[in-house]
């Protein structure tokens, strides 16, 4: 598209990003979450509503968009981490993702088998791990409130960040294994390398480029060389370099940028110079994230209205509390944690960027079931947006009321 109507898009996109700007502050502060306000005016100016947003959105592009949203959002999420009450707390996030996530995809695959009989048994596991990561930035208000004791917060906030990347290798295994007969030793091999290879090479790229990065800002910052302007840059570069980097050269990009999140907050010698050079980050990470949302509710929800079946919404409805809530319970079994903290870090687990992300990616592969696996994505982050962006703040502050801010830290 060009000519007036691809300025039309752009005017209407920055207007409306330059109003949400302006009432932010008093949003953040109701049950109204940003992804869900994004979404509803990318569904009432798109082709579906007043038609006023006719951006031509292919997959790629949509997937583009999403991916280095969620890169960023990783980076600087890992950055601002506080790794003092992590290292105090780490057995909700380690309990989370090394057995939590793995019941999730499980469960999922196992409901899958039962809503979606025509689907093959790796189809239904790759619509289990498009769905097992969740998503902080749709809780927001739970991630960041000070009220909720910190083991939950951060503990909420690093399974967020980490899980995505560890899925993102088990998808692109299913997807080897998708045109493969199931239980072939070359393509288990194939797919076992792989999978090594992505973490591993999202490992060392992450750290290695964190800690090069923040040696360099140190190097040029004791010697005067940074300017005001510019001081704004490094950060938001430093996450785009990490993901494509690690993505270049056959690595997970996610974990790339996460655990390159982690090293660079921790390397940060000023807590005060840390928050100056991400704060830009962060406001971009916004932007492109409302960008991301405006453009799945312009271009996504509308074609999946007319995809909604009772299996895709029972399956919707499940990812969303049983299939999520039973395996955080499990996991969470020993540790020193209330039944109401179980319940609340098992029901904050929303989907969103790194869903669309994959079902994106499933969908470029071609697969007999994808039209239902995209379908199923789809509406349980629907769901998610409506049901976690409007209890996140109400839930966080009733459980801070109810549990204080005492409760020791798990050991």
């Amino acid at each position: 598209m060009d000519g007036p109507a691809m300025y039309q898009d752009v005017a209407i996109l920055f207007a409306f990003a330059f109003v949400y700007a302006l009432i932010a502050g008093r949003l953040e502060r109701t049950s109204v979450a940003g992804a869900l306000v994004f979404t509803v005016f990318g569904l009432a100016v798109g082709p579906e509503g007043l038609n006023w947003l006719r951006l031509d959105v292919h997959a790629q592009s949509l997937r583009t968009l999403a991916e280095f949203t969620l890169a960023l959002v990783l980076f600087t999420d890992a950055a601002n981490a506080d790794l003092r009450v992590l290292r105090l707390n780490y057995t909700i996030p380690e309990r989370l993702l090394l057995i939590g996530l793995p019941l999730t995809i499980l469960l999922g695959t196992a409901a899958a088998a039962v809503l979606f009989p025509a689907l093959g048994i790796i189809e239904r596991a790759l619509l289990a791990t498009m769905l097992a990561p969740t998503d902080a930035a749709l809780g927001k208000a739970v991630v960041v409130n000070p009220a909720v004791p910190a083991p939950i917060r951060e503990g909420l906030n690093v399974e967020s960040g980490l899980n995505d990347g560890i899925c993102v290798p088990l998808l692109l295994v299913l997807l080897a294994l998708a045109g493969e007969p199931v239980g072939g030793a070359g393509s288990w091999n194939l797919a076992l390398h792989h999978f090594v290879e992505e973490i591993g090479i999202g490992l060392v790229v992450g750290t290695g480029l964190a800690v090069a990065g923040v040696w360099a800002l140190r190097f040029s910052a004791d010697r005067g060389w940074l300017s005001t302007t510019w001081r704004q840059l490094p950060a938001i570069a430093l996450a785009f370099t990490t993901f494509a980097a690690a993505q270049a050269l056959g690595g997970s990009g996610f974990i790339a940028c996460f655990v390159g999140g982690i090293a660079a907050g921790a390397l940060a010698r000023h807590q005060e110079r840390k928050h100056e050079l991400l704060l830009s980050a962060e406001g971009s990470g916004d932007l492109f994230g409302l960008l991301t949302w405006v453009l799945f509710g312009a271009a996504v929800i509308g074609q999946a209205l007319g995809r909604l079946t009772w299996e895709v919404l029972a399956y919707a409805v499940l990812s969303l509390t049983a299939i999520r809530m039973i395996p955080v319970w499990l996991a969470l079994v020993g540790a020193d944690l209330r039944a109401d903290g179980k319940l609340f870090l098992g029901w904050f687990g929303p989907r969103g960027l790194a869903s669309i992300v994959f079902a994106v990616i499933v969908l470029d592969a071609n697969l007999p079931g994808s039209e239902t696996l995209t379908a199923t994505v789809a509406w349980t982050v629907i769901l998610s947006i409506l049901a976690h962006g409007l209890t996140a703040s109400p839930l966080a502050n009733a459980f801070a009321r109810r549990i204080g801010t005492t409760q020791a830290p798990v050991p």
